[in-house]
């Protein structure tokens, strides 16, 4: 069974700005979780990564620097730890520098990871942060215009998504 357009929109909609799984976005819209699967597959191939449209909303929200955060304050709190542990302890020299490059390594490494990542969905999350932001402004100062802006965002929100994406 063919389905409209509106239907995969809804689902796209369902996975990027819901942050709901692809399997539970195409049930809640009646889709079968393989017809999901192709739309997304088919969108990626155009140009449209519904992934790191995703992640971009997410970060747009905060989500993702809240979760580095506590990442880089776990990674903090386990190398004090560690540094604290090693100033007591009686391990033999060598041993505690090996302990120190490992924490030094998986310090850098975390640091790098952060840096491929957000490159790539940084101006994505920039557009729908502000995208977000007229919505807000003209829900508060224009809401007779709120209709109108309804209608125009969804098909903009894939130009961004094609543009950034």
């Amino acid at each position: 069974m063919a389905h409209p357009k509106e239907t995969r929109d809804r689902v796209r909609r369902s996975f990027v700005f819901d942050r709901l799984s692809l399997e539970i976005a195409s049930a809640k819209c009646g889709v079968a979780y393989s017809t999901a699967r192709r739309w997304k597959d088919d969108a990626l191939e155009a140009g449209d990564d519904w992934d790191k449209a995703q992640t971009a909303q997410l970060m747009a929200g905060g989500g993702i620097e809240g979760a580095a955060r506590q990442m880089l304050a776990g990674l903090l709190t386990q190398y004090q730890a560690t540094m604290d542990e090693l100033e007591t302890s009686e391990m033999k020299p060598a041993d505690k520098v090996s302990m120190l490059a490992s924490l030094a390594d998986a310090y850098n490494k975390t640091i790098n990871a952060s840096k491929r990542i957000l490159p790539e969905t940084n101006e994505l999350a920039i557009a729908m942060g502000v995208v977000q932001r007229l919505a807000a402004f003209i829900k508060d100062r224009h809401p007779e215009h709120i209709a109108a802006f309804a209608d125009v965002l969804g098909p903009f929100g894939d130009e961004l998504a094609t543009a950034y994406g």
